[in-house]
């Protein structure tokens, strides 16, 4: 294959792989966001979250979200022959839930973590562009379309 050509293969090869992201995910951290908290406050803040969560679904924004159990396992280990308990309850940072978010753009994720109720509470909202692939597999895959299209 002449250099002209094995170019504009790995052009084409690069442009299929690009990752284009509209789904973001929103993990909240922070177990103990209501601590010192008064009944009626945890109920007010878990109710400004309800809201901002139905909207955002009523606005197409939000896909899902959940939160999490505090108890769980962890496997660890080849063929996963390690179980332990997890996550571990000392944990300030763990993550207590997520909303799976469909929006056009890393910033507009941001704006809307920016929104949450939680965060003057102390909960810390990781946002997270959800890819198509796996990075090893596609890496992988573009090792082998560019090996077959230089051979």
């Amino acid at each position: 294959m002449d250099e002209r050509t094995r170019h504009s293969t790995e052009n084409k090869i690069k442009i299929m792989t690009t990752q284009t992201h509209d789904k973001y995910l929103l993990l909240f951290r922070g177990n103990d966001w209501h601590k010192g908290l008064s009944p009626e406050e945890m109920q007010k803040v878990a109710a400004q979250w309800m809201s901002w969560f139905n909207r955002l679904t009523e606005q197409g924004k939000a896909l899902s979200g959940h939160p999490l159990e505090g108890e769980g396992k962890v496997v660890s280990g080849q063929n996963g022959r390690v179980v332990s308990d997890g996550p571990f309850a000392e944990s300030k940072e763990a993550v207590g839930g997520y909303f799976m978010l469909k929006v056009n753009s890393l910033d507009e994720a941001v704006a809307i973590a920016k929104q949450c109720p939680g965060l003057a509470y102390g909960v810390k909202v990781e946002v997270r562009a959800v890819r198509q692939e796996c990075p090893v597999a596609e890496a992988a895959r573009i090792e082998a379309e560019l090996a077959t299209a230089t051979a």
